[in-house]
């Protein structure tokens, strides 16, 4: 298994460009299936999970066509409505095909997700969902095999906690549903937003997305379309802690500043610098005494799950003491670990952690165990005095497209081990 060998201690300066989204990829991907036309996506990033979603619609009967970050994809007819777990075991978002699939062609048999280990990702809001709009579903040997051989009509469903991947499939099935559906305690992702967009351009009839409520009205069928894929928030969020936590000068450019208000607003709180050049960029100015502040995640618009290992080794280096609460996943905190392995004070327990700072980390042998939580080992080697060796890169090769060349060309000192 691939490393990462990074020498820190220095300072980052310049411009790091920002990827499309990876978790608006995905359901992007999956929306192909709905219609038997075209359907070509842009700004798609060249990581792990996609190549991993590529080969899933392959095997059900997609023809994808990749060239850079542009993906083309065409399923004139749906081959093997099936998601195996031999091929998805790896990624949780394998889930997505369910709602898409028994829209289509009436049946699907999806295995039970994979992914990070970082929680339980429960598939029941999906299960429920799919049942209220018509389908049976039966649960087997990790797999969900749903069927509605009448096609799916159009019903209420209301959320009983707040899931993206969850409103994303619900709001795939129900375009082409018979009537209207009302989905209700939706996510308010901007990924959300953006799969709506697609959909729309497919000719869905879709009111609310990005809120709390989406109406979608049923059509007979999609056609083909073009589509850009919004910039990764939690990328850009990452190269932002990374010049804060090296008290360094860094611009993220092509990225969205609108979807990154709860992080902005709390690097500001710690004393970093942070401005807005042009439309789409955002800079970060550190070396200053960075100030503890406590955070709690939240669903959006509050401060996302998926920075909170990076805010967590940012807090390493502040004066004082940080409270971070992790309300989205029960097993979030196994970087902590490893950072403490480095030298960061951190106590945790179930939910919540405390760190103290500032703390001289040293370069140390760690562990990756998820996705975000390579990233924050990485943050965190990058202050860090000395060598580190990160074990496991696997996983940050899921969200990350060439993390480490992005790196070097704002000075960092990291190459990857093969």
């Amino acid at each position: 298994m691939d490393k990462f060998a990074i020498t820190g201690g220095t300072v980052l300066e310049g411009e790091i460009p920002a990827g499309g989204s990876k978790n608006s990829a995905l359901p992007a991907l999956a929306a192909a299936l709905l219609t038997a036309e075209p359907v070509t996506l842009r700004r798609i990033p060249r990581v792990r999970d996609i190549r991993t979603m590529q080969r899933l619609l392959v095997d059900i009967g997609c023809k994808v066509e990749a060239e850079g970050e542009t993906v083309r994809l065409e399923t004139p007819a749906i081959a093997c409505p099936e998601a195996p777990y031999e091929l998805v075991k790896t990624m949780r978002a394998s889930s997505l095909v369910l709602g898409p699939l028994v829209a289509r062609c009436g049946r699907a048999r999806v295995s039970l997700p994979g992914g990070c280990a970082i929680g339980a990702r429960p598939i029941n809001l999906h299960i429920f969902g799919l049942e209220q709009l018509g389908a049976r579903i039966e649960q087997s040997h990790g797999y969900i095999e749903a069927q509605a051989p009448e096609g799916l009509r159009g019903a209420p469903v209301h959320f009983d906690r707040i899931t993206v991947t969850g409103t994303e499939d619900l709001m795939m099935a129900a375009v082409l549903a018979k009537g209207e559906t009302v989905l209700r305690n939706a996510a308010r992702e901007p990924e959300v937003a953006d799969l709506a967009c697609l959909l729309v351009a497919m000719g869905a009839e879709i009111e609310g997305a990005g809120t709390s409520t989406i109406r979608i009205q049923g059509v007979e069928r999609l056609h083909g379309a073009v589509h850009e894929i919004i910039p990764d928030r939690i990328e850009t969020g990452t190269f932002l802690i990374a010049g804060a936590i090296t008290g360094g000068d860094v611009t993220v450019t092509g990225c969205a500043p609108e979807h990154l208000g709860a992080l902005v607003s709390k690097l500001q709180q710690a004393g970093v610098d942070v401005t807005q050049p042009g439309a789409g960029s955002l800079r970060v100015r550190g070396g200053g005494r960075l100030r503890s502040v406590d955070m709690t995640t939240e669903e959006y618009p509050g401060f996302a799950t998926d920075l909170q290992a990076q805010y967590m080794a940012l807090m390493t280096q502040a004066g004082g003491i940080a409270l971070i609460v992790e309300t989205i996943f029960e097993n979030r905190f196994m970087h902590a670990q490893e950072l403490a392995r480095m030298g960061a004070n951190i106590r945790w327990d179930g939910k919540q952690a405390i760190v103290a700072g500032p703390r001289e980390l040293t370069g140390a042998g760690v562990i990756a165990s998820d996705l975000r939580a390579s990233a924050s080992l990485v943050l965190a080697a990058l202050a860090a005095r000395g060598e580190t060796v990160i074990d496991r890169v696997y996983h940050i090769d899921r969200g990350y497209e060439k993390i480490e060349t992005k790196l070097a060309r704002v000075g960092a000192r990291i190459r990857r081990v093969e």
